[in-house]
C-alpha cells in the first residue's frame, strides 16, 4: 500500500503536466527532499543497465566517436562500475578488435590468449604491443606444431639481452612452468598459482595445445576481491557494451561482437520505433538469445512498450536532448527529456526491462532526476567529453587547452562514417546531400574522467540522502517533483556573486 501510495504522488505530477500541455526538461523540475535516515556514503547505486547487464553505478558512457573507444570502454567497468558502449562508427573488423582489446584488458580466464612464435624477435613482439595497445607482457610462446613451449613474461622483457634474440630463447621453458587441465575453476587455480608462487597459469589440453590461462592478480580479485569495484562477468573480464546498426551487414557485425565476448548490443538509431529496428531485433534474439539487446533511441511510452513486447532487453531513451544534437531543430520532433523518461518508464512498469536515460546530462543532479523519473542508469556524452580518456589530440589555444567533441548526427560524422548516416536514415544520401541533425564542437580538456565520475557519482549519492533513498528502487519509488519557474532555476544557481574558484 505505501509503495502505490509514493508511486501514485509522482504519477499524479505528470498526470497534472499533461494535463497543462507540459513536457519537462531536467532544468524545469527538482526532487522534493523528505525525511531521511539515509547516509549518502551508505547508499546502494547498483542497477541493471539491461535485463541481465548489472552495472555497480547507474552510468553508461556514449557511443559515439568522440568519446568511447578502448581507453573510455575500460574506464567505466574499471573505475566505477559501470559500462562503457563501443561506438559503430568503425569498421566491423576494428569495432571487433576494439571490444576483444577492453576484454583482454582485465581478464580472470583468458580464453583466448595473445600468444607468439618461438621464432619472434623481442622486438617484433614490442613492437606488435605498441600497435595493438595491450598493457599485458605475458604472452604464451608456441612451438611448430602449434604446442605450448613456454612463457614469456615481463622479466624476460626486461632480462632479454637483446631485442634481436627471439621469444624462444628469452622465454620461460615449459618444464619450469605450472600448468593445469582446461577443467581448472578459478578457485582452484588460484590456490595452485599460491602454493606454486606463479602468476600465470597455461591450461592445456590433452594434446598440450593451450586452452586459455589464469592470471593471479586478476583471479585474486575475483575470489577475495579487490579495492577498487570493478565490473566483470563471470569469467572476471570487463563488461563492454557495442553499439551495431540494422539490416544484414549489422547482423554480421553482432556476430563479429558476440564472438569476442560482447556482454551487450546496443542497436543505435535515431528512430527506435521503426520496422528495420524490429526485424534486426528479433533476428538477434533469435540467433543469439543468451546476448542482451538494448535498443534506442525513443521517447514515447508507447514506442518503449513495443520494444518491450518484442523483446528488447533493455530501452535507451532520448531523441535530441544531448547538447550536440539538432534533431528537434531540423526534423521538429522529440520530447524534452524528464517527461520523456517517465513515459517510458512508465509504459513498461513491471516488465523488468530497464531504462538508460541518453542525453541532456548537465548537471550531477540531471542523474537523480532522470532515475527519479523512472531511468535505471544514464548514458553520458558531453560530460565525459574531454578527458583524458576521449579520443583525439588535446590541443592548446588561448582560452585553455581543448578536445573535439562531436555529434554522430554531424556533418563530419556522417561523412566520415556509413555507420552515422545510417542512423539518420541517410545511409543511401550522397555526401552532398546530407541532412545533418548535430552539431561539431570543442570543450576545454577536463582531466581523467576518474575525477568527473567520482563528482557525478557524489552528487547522486547527496541527491539519494536528501530524498531518503537507500537504493536505486527506493529512488525510483519515492521521488516526487516540484516544477520550477524560470526564477527558480536562477536561484537553484550561484547568483548575485563573483565566482572565485570553479567547482566543476
Amino acid at each position: 500500500m505505501k509503495k502505490a501510495l509514493i508511486t501514485l504522488r509522482k504519477d499524479l505530477f505528470f498526470r497534472k503536466m499533461e494535463a497543462l500541455g507540459l513536457a519537462l526538461a531536467y532544468d524545469d523540475v527538482r526532487l522534493k527532499s523528505g525525511y531521511s535516515e539515509v547516509h549518502p556514503k551508505d547508499v546502494s547505486i547498483t542497477t541493471h543497465f539491461s535485463r541481465n547487464i548489472p552495472l555497480l553505478c547507474p552510468l553508461a558512457s556514449a557511443a559515439m566517436d568522440t568519446i568511447t573507444e578502448v581507453p573510455m570502454a575500460i574506464a567505466m567497468p574499471k573505475i566505477v562500475g559501470g559500462v562503457g558502449i563501443l561506438h559503430k562508427a568503425w569498421e566491423a573488423q576494428r569495432q571487433q578488435a576494439a571490444l576483444k582489446q577492453v576484454k583482454n584488458h582485465l581478464n580472470c580466464l583468458i580464453e583466448d590468449p595473445v600468444c607468439v612464435n618461438e621464432g619472434d624477435t623481442i622486438l617484433q613482439i614490442r613492437n606488435m604491443r605498441q600497435q595493438q595497445g595491450y598493457s599485458f607482457h605475458s604472452f604464451p610462446v608456441l612451438d611448430g606444431n602449434g604446442k605450448l613451449s613456454g612463457l614469456l613474461t615481463r622479466n624476460d622483457f626486461d632480462l632479454s639481452s637483446g631485442d634481436s634474440i627471439t621469444a624462444g630463447e628469452a622465454m620461460t621453458p615449459i618444464k619450469d612452468l605450472v600448468t593445469a587441465s582446461i577443467k581448472t575453476l578459478p578457485k582452484e587455480a588460484y590456490t595452485l598459482l599460491r602454493e606454486k608462487r606463479k602468476k600465470v597459469l597455461p591450461l592445456l589440453r590433452e594434446n598440450g595445445t593451450l586452452a586459455g590461462m589464469y592470471v593471479l592478480s586478476d583471479v585474486k580479485r575475483l575470489i577475495i576481491g579487490g579495492k577498487t569495484p570493478y565490473n566483470v562477468d563471470k569469467a572476471g573480464h570487463l563488461i563492454v557494451g557495442a553499439a551495431i546498426g540494422t539490416g544484414e551487414a549489422e547482423l554480421l557485425r553482432a556476430q563479429m561482437l558476440i564472438e569476442v565476448g560482447c556482454d551487450v548490443l546496443v542497436i543505435d538509431t535515431a528512430h527506435g520505433d521503426s520496422k528495420n529496428v524490429y526485424e534486426t531485433l528479433r533476428e538477434l534474439k533469435r540467433s543469439y538469445p543468451g546476448c542482451d539487446v538494448v535498443v534506442g533511441n525513443v521517447s514515447e511510452g508507447e514506442s518503449a512498450k513495443r520494444l518491450a513486447k518484442a523483446g528488447a532487453d533493455g530501452i535507451k531513451v532520448g531523441q535530441g536532448p544531448g547538447s550536440i544534437c539538432t534533431t528537434r531543430i531540423v526534423a521538429g520532433i522529440g520530447c524534452p527529456q524528464v517527461t520523456a523518461i517517465y513515459n517510458c518508464a512508465k509504459a513498461v512498469r513491471g516488465m523488468g526491462i530497464p531504462i538508460c536515460a541518453d542525453g541532456g546530462i548537465r548537471y550531477s543532479g540531471d542523474i537523480t532526476i532522470a532515475i527519479g523519473a523512472g531511468a535505471d542508469s544514464v548514458m553520458l556524452g558531453k560530460t565525459l567529453a574531454g578527458t583524458t580518456e576521449t579520443p583525439g589530440l588535446i590541443q592548446e589555444t588561448s582560452k585553455g587547452r581543448i578536445k573535439s567533441y562531436r555529434g554522430m548526427g554531424s556533418l563530419a560524422a556522417m561523412q566520415a562514417s556509413k555507420a552515422s548516416r545510417e542512423r539518420y536514415l541517410q545511409g543511401e544520401t550522397s555526401k552532398e546531400k546530407l541532412v545533418p541533425e548535430g552539431v561539431s564542437s570543442v570543450v576545454l580538456y577536463q582531466g581523467d574522467v576518474a575525477d568527473v565520475l567520482h563528482k557525478q557519482i557524489g552528487g547522486l549519492r547527496a541527491g539519494m540522502g536528501y530524498v531518503g533513498a537507500g537504493s536505486i528502487k527506493e529512488l525510483q519509488e519515492k521521488a516526487d517533483f516540484h516544477r520550477i519557474s524560470g526564477s527558480g532555476l536562477a536561484e537553484s544557481h550561484p547568483h548575485d556573486i563573483i565566482i572565485t574558484e570553479n567547482p566543476r
